[in-house]
């Protein structure tokens, strides 16, 4: 599995890359990287198709555990999934802007 740390995060938005958040709504709403797609753990398995398979897909949660278990899934169904070290929290403490709300 594939790891990066917010910095990098951070250019492959830039970049264009997707960012998939799977943590519960509740903690979405309280703050989030703007951009992410908000897909609860629980949720993944059945919104596959909504990944794209011919890109790398980039999954955060609140500190990188939730998520480095989701991407170790979808590398086993065969997907580019590249996980987010220090999750958002990360993000926050390094002073990158975020979001709350749904939307």
């Amino acid at each position: 599995m594939r790891e990066i740390d917010v910095d990098q995060l951070e250019q492959a938005l830039a970049d264009g890359a997707s960012l998939v958040d799977v943590r519960e709504p509740a903690e979405f709403v309280q703050a989030h990287v703007p951009g992410a797609v908000l897909m609860p753990m629980n949720h993944l398995a059945g919104r596959l198709g909504e990944l794209d398979r011919s890109a790398p897909v980039y999954l955060i949660c609140r500190s990188g555990h939730r998520s480095a278990v989701m991407c170790e899934h979808l590398v086993a169904l065969g997907y580019d999934a590249v996980n987010v070290a220090g999750g958002t929290l990360a993000w926050v403490q390094a002073g990158k802007p975020y979001e709350r709300g749904l939307d």
